[in-house]
């Protein structure tokens, strides 16, 4: 499946709608976004089961502005709407591959039980 490009108007549906969603937040000026686009690009095609999807900083400055982006490229995974990885900087390949499958492999009746005990 190929990347998706959202906006502000559709990044929340895009979260309510899809369990797991990677975003890429990038801009057409910055060399290393453009050397983790095909890895990217990449990695959409063998997990169809993901949704990957990019932000352009440059055209939806207020989506960047409050998702805290300050350096790009910036990758970002939600797993059942809820935020469970952001690290900015291009990653390579294998990195990413790691990536994917950790957020996989995200217990989320975990992840809520743990939050609620440390509030």
């Amino acid at each position: 499946m190929a990347t998706i490009d959202l906006t502000e108007q559709s990044f929340a549906q895009t979260l309510e709608s899809n369990e797991i969603v990677f975003v890429d937040f990038w801009a057409a000026w910055c060399g290393p976004c453009r050397q983790f686009a095909p890895t990217y690009g990449a990695a959409a095609e063998r997990h169809p089961d993901v949704t990957f999807a990019k932000v352009d900083t440059e055209a939806e400055q207020a989506l960047a502005a409050a998702a805290n982006i300050t350096s790009i490229p910036t990758l970002m995974a939600f797993k059942d709407k809820t935020l469970v990885f952001s690290q900015p900087g291009a990653l390579n390949a294998t990195g990413l591959e790691e990536v994917i499958q950790a957020v996989k492999n995200v217990d989320m009746a975990k992840l809520r039980a743990d939050a609620a005990q440390n509030v």
